[in-house]
């Protein structure tokens, strides 16, 4: 699939970030998260990357490409970019349900 546009979807069935992506993916730091959800609502749909999961909030590496939508609106500063050769990690396999759920918060 090397050099094609990979879609939402696409990343979902395969479990990957679009290689040509040049931003690190995000995370929220729970520690400091109030659950405003600001982020998820920020996070634009093509993207789709950001979930509530139990009485967390969650980015799912493979589908955030780093655009940094959800960074401004977020009252407390607790989402940052995975470093340190983090970015090679996957998330859990419960939070792939999370893309293919109907439900939706708002």
């Amino acid at each position: 699939m090397a050099g094609e546009t990979i879609t939402r979807d696409g990343r979902i069935e395969l479990r990957q970030r679009n290689e040509k992506w040049q931003n690190p993916p995000l995370f929220i730091d729970m520690l400091d998260c109030i659950n405003c959800d600001a982020c998820l609502r920020h996070c634009p749909p093509h993207f789709g990357a950001i979930f509530n999961h139990g009485a967390d909030v969650v980015i799912i590496p493979e589908l955030c490409s780093g655009c940094d939508k959800c960074l401004p609106v977020c009252p407390v500063d607790c989402i940052h970019p995975i470093t340190d050769g983090a970015a090679d990690e996957h998330a859990p396999n419960d939070w792939w349900a999370l893309p293919l759920s109907d439900h939706d918060p708002y």
